[in-house]
């Protein structure tokens, strides 16, 4: 337990947990590096990875904005993803955040700050239970919420 403590640390690139830098994820050649799946938890990638849904890249925030709990953009990875998109040439960003009032208000923060031509920012679909996580979430429910996201407003 010490020895994978010890080993395991965020990706450099995404925060996904990882014993190499970057992580394999990152470095697949055939994930689809045009799209961005952006979660709050390193725990989030897992669950999504499980629903052998997606095939893009990631990208941990680190969290969610909560002004009442001293959460602001400067404290989560945001700075990070605005300049990996336009480097990595991302088509869409897919906000795979939470559906509690924390997630909307940070999917919305993301999707003004992320808005660029070429550029589709979407959302997971609806169907995830509001106010919970994504590894609440069973590998059906989460397949359906990507294959029904949407341009967020």
């Amino acid at each position: 337990l010490v020895t994978a403590r010890e080993r395991v640390a965020a990706c450099g690139t995404c925060g996904a947990l990882t014993e190499v830098q970057p992580c394999a994820l990152c470095t697949h050649p055939s994930r689809d590096a045009t799209q961005l799946c952006v979660v709050e938890r390193a725990l989030d990638v897992l669950s999504l990875e499980k629903s052998g849904t997606f095939h893009g890249h990631y990208h941990v925030l680190g969290g969610k904005l909560s002004p009442l709990n001293g959460i602001g953009p400067e404290d989560l990875r945001i700075a990070s993803l605005e300049a990996r998109v336009p480097a990595e040439g991302v088509r869409e960003v897919i906000l795979a955040l939470g559906s509690d009032v924390e997630g909307d208000a940070t999917s919305h923060y993301l999707a003004k700050r992320l808005a660029a031509p070429g550029v589709r920012v979407t959302r997971l679909a609806q169907g995830l239970p509001a106010g919970s996580g994504l590894e609440y979430a069973d590998d059906l429910t989460l397949s359906r919420a990507l294959e029904g996201r949407r341009e967020v407003p």
